[in-house]
C-alpha cells in the first residue's frame, strides 16, 4: 500500500519534471543515484549554495580523508525546489541513493515503508550522538521506537526578519500583535515598500503565513485534531489564517507576481538587499545566508517571533519549525550503512559545528546555547528555548499527497483564485481521503 502512495506521488513528479529529472551527472542515473562502483557512497543533499555547500563538503572532506573503511562518499547537491521530486523518481525507478537528505514526519515515514529508509538504531545507540543531540531532535527521527536518521542542521524556526534601518527610518517598533504588524504593513506601504518579501513559487515559502497565522489564531489543537480525524480543516483557525492571507494579497502587502518568484534563486531576498521590502518571514537558516551574501546588510537586520493574534488567549510562543532541519537517511546495508554512517557523524564534530556556527546557523546539540554568539541566532534559541511546543512544517509532517494539497492550497490563496472555504475544503477532503486509505 505504500509503494503504491510512492507511485502516485512519482507519476505528479514526472508530469512535472520530464525534463529535468537528469542532468549534470554522465556516468550516474537520475542525477548520479546509482553508486560508480562498489566503494562509493552516493549522497543526495541540498548543498547548492555557498553556506550549506561548505558544511557538506566539509563534513564529507573529513570522512573521506580519515575513514579506514575503504569507501568514499560522493556529494551530489540538488536545488531545494525541485529536491522532493527527484528523489521519489529515484526511489520509484529503484535509483534511490545510499545517503541522502530528508526531513521529518509524513514523507519520511512514507520512505521508510516503502523500504528506502534503513534503521540505524543500534549503530545511533553505539555512537557518541545520543549524548551530543537535542532529544527533540532525536526523536523527529525516529518512528515505531527505531532511529532511521541522523539529525544535524540547523534548529530551524520560522520567524519574521526586518530591515532595522527602515524601522527606524518611519519610527516603526517590532509589533507584538497581527493588528501592529498590519500597522506597521499600512505605513510601509504609505511609504512606496513593500511590506513583506516572498518569493512563492516554491509554496513553501507562503506556506509559513498560513501555518503561523493557524497557530496563533487557534493554538496546536485545531491541525492535530484535523490530521487524527477527529477535527477538520475547515474549522476557524485555518479559514482566518486564509482569510488574511487573501487580505494582505490584496492590500499589496506582497510583491507583485509573488507566485511567480523564485525562492532558490534569490529573488525575495533580493528585495530585501535593495531596500524595496522591509520584512520576510522566513525560517531561521536566513541568517547564515544574509551574513554569507552581504554582511553590510546582515548588520541591519532584526528579527521577532510571529505575533499574537488580537484578544486571543492563545500560547504565542508556540514556534513553527524543526529542531534539526536537515535529517540523514540511508538507503543502504551492511557495511556501506556502517560507513554512510560513520560520514553523518561528521556532522556533529567540532570542525563542522564551529563552521555552523560562524555562518548563522543553530546545529540541534545539546548545550548549543553556551556555544553561540550570534545575536539573532541567540534570540531565536531563546525563542526555541521559551516556546511551550513546536509546529513541524505542514509539508513534513502530513503525509506528502497531503502535504501536496495545503502547499498547492496555500499558493492558491496568494493567486486570489480560491477563496479560504474552497482551499479548506479541498484540505479536509484530502485528508479524509488519505484516512480511509490508511484503514482499507
Amino acid at each position: 500500500m505504500k509503494k503504491g502512495n510512492l507511485v502516485q506521488l512519482f507519476l505528479l513528479s514526472a508530469s512535472i519534471l520530464i525534463l529535468t529529472a537528469c542532468g549534470g551527472n554522465d556516468n550516474k542515473t537520475v542525477d548520479g543515484a546509482a553508486s560508480g562502483s562498489d566503494k562509493e557512497i552516493v549522497f543526495w543533499n541540498i548543498g547548492t549554495e555557498e553556506v550549506d555547500k561548505a558544511i557538506y563538503n566539509k563534513a564529507i572532506d573529513l570522512f573521506n580523508s580519515t575513514t579506514t573503511s575503504g569507501y568514499k562518499v560522493t556529494s551530489v547537491p540538488i536545488q531545494n525546489d525541485n529536491y522532493k521530486e527527484r528523489l521519489v523518481i529515484a526511489m520509484s525507478s529503484g535509483q534511490c541513493p545510499d545517503m541522502y537528505i530528508s526531513w521529518s514526519g509524513g514523507p519520511m515515514n512514507e520512505y521508510i515503508e516503502s523500504g528506502h529508509a534503513k534503521p540505524i538504531t543500534d549503530l545511533f545507540k553505539n555512537s557518541e550522538l545520543p549524548n551530543k543531540l537535542m532529544d527533540a531532535a532525536i526523536a523527529q527521527a525516529t518512528y515505531k521506537d527505531d532511529i532511521y536518521a541522523v539529525p544535524f542542521k540547523n534548529v530551524a524556526l520560522s520567524g519574521i526578519y526586518y530591515n532595522k534601518e527602515i524601522f527606524t527610518k518611519y519610527n516603526l517598533q517590532e509589533p507584538k500583535t497581527v493588528k501592529e504588524l498590519e500597522n506597521v504593513c499600512d505605513t510601509l506601504l504609505a511609504n512606496g515598500i513593500t511590506p513583506f518579501a516572498l518569493a512563492n513559487a516554491p509554496k513553501w515559502t507562503g506556506s509559513m503565513y498560513f501555518m503561523n497565522l493557524a497557530a496563533r489564531k487557534g493554538g496546536l489543537e485545531p491541525f492535530n485534531e484535523a490530521v487524527a480525524g477527529t477535527g477538520s480543516f475547515e474549522s476557524e483557525s485555518f479559514i482566518y489564517a486564509g482569510n488574511k492571507i487573501t487580505e494582505w494579497t490584496k492590500k499589496g502587502y506582497f510583491p507583485e507576481g509573488v507566485n511567480s518568484l523564485s525562492e532558490d534563486d534569490g529573488q525575495s531576498r533580493q528585495l530585501l538587499y535593495q531596500n524595496k521590502a522591509a520584512m520576510e518571514l522566513i525560517g531561521s537558516w536566513f541568517t547564515g545566508i544574509a551574513k554569507q551574501d552581504s554582511e553590510e546588510f546582515y548588520q541591519k537586520l532584526g528579527w521577532f517571533p510571529f505575533p499574537a493574534v488580537d484578544d486571543s488567549n492563545v500560547d504565542s510562543s508556540i514556534m513553527i519549525g524543526t529542531i534539526g532541519d536537515n535529517f540523514i537517511s540511508f538507503n543502504c546495508d551492511g557495511d556501506k550503512l556502517k560507513a554512510a554512517f560513520e560520514c553523518a557523524t561528521k556532522f556533529s564534530d567540532d570542525e563542522v559545528v564551529n563552521l555552523m556556527i560562524e555562518q548563522g546557523q543553530i546545529p540541534p546539540l545539546k548545550g548549543i546555547e553556551s556555544r553561540v554568539t550570534e545575536p539573532i541566532s541567540k534570540m531565536i534559541i531563546e525563542a526555541a528555548n521559551k516556546a511551550s511546543s513546536t509546529q513541524l512544517w505542514y509539508d513534513q509532517y502530513l503525509p506528502p499527497a497531503v502535504a501536496q494539497v495545503h502547499l498547492d492550497t496555500s499558493q492558491e490563496l496568494f493567486g486570489l483564485t480560491m477563496t479560504s472555504e474552497e482551499a479548506a475544503k479541498k484540505m479536509q477532503d484530502a485528508m479524509q481521503d488519505y484516512i480511509k486509505e490508511k484503514a482499507n
